[in-house]
């Protein structure tokens, strides 16, 4: 049985420390910013479109937040910590096998992110320009790297997946692949994965990779 991630240490959260809540104009600047990244691009929302869709001045906005970017990182921060909480549940659930866990694993992480498509793809557009957007993602990715390498090695412990490159380094493979065929898949850049196929796709690379095999791991 595949081996519950989230139960281990170095878990994503806590990577930097959250801000305080905020009032019902600050949830509002956060609103308007996911509903206009599902119209428009990142670079074509303004500090002024923010203001305005939240109902208050451009100088009240910087009373909340110092710019645009720090919008998307406080909602970066609240979407990991979805993701998170996701993962934890579908693991403290248990798995009859290997297919079930990886699946339910995989599942989790596109339903958040496809849930917050428009976000999702303003990060990728952000991280080329943000040194702190591309830092807290990076954060972000090692920690659910180090989770499938540790939930890798142990079910190589048990003698259940095959022997080969390090863990970690399948780890950072399998999930940078995944982090790009979502992308393609919500964005539509260039060839893509249907995303009524995607997770299955996913899933039989992971368990070939993992267990040389799609066969008898449920």
């Amino acid at each position: 049985m595949l081996v519950p991630i989230n139960d281990r240490p170095n878990a994503v959260r806590g990577r930097r420390p959250a801000r305080p809540s905020g009032d019902d104009r600050e949830l509002a600047i956060l609103a308007t910013a996911e509903r206009l990244l599902t119209e428009k691009t990142l670079a074509a929302v303004s500090v002024d479109d923010l203001a305005r869709g939240a109902g208050i001045s451009r100088p009240t906005f910087y009373f909340y937040f110092p710019s645009k970017d720090a919008v998307l990182l406080t909602l970066l921060d609240r979407v990991v910590a979805e993701a998170d909480t996701a993962m934890h549940q579908v693991f403290s659930a248990g798995a009859t096998g290997p297919r079930e866990g990886w699946r339910r694993a995989i599942t989790a992480y596109y339903e958040t992110f496809r849930r917050h498509r428009g976000l999702t793809l303003a990060w990728a557009e952000a991280r080329f320009t943000n040194a702190e957007i591309r830092g807290l993602w990076a954060q972000v990715f090692d920690g659910w790297v180090q989770q499938c390498a540790v939930a890798i090695d142990a079910e190589r412990a048990r003698g259940a997946a095959v022997a080969g490159a390090p863990a970690r380094d399948l780890a950072v493979a399998l999930n940078s692949m995944n982090e790009r065929v979502l992308y393609a898949t919500f964005s539509g850049d260039g060839p893509a994965v249907a995303e009524a196929g995607v997770v299955d796709v996913l899933l039989e690379v992971w368990l070939n990779t993992i267990y040389g095999r799609t066969t008898d791991l449920d």
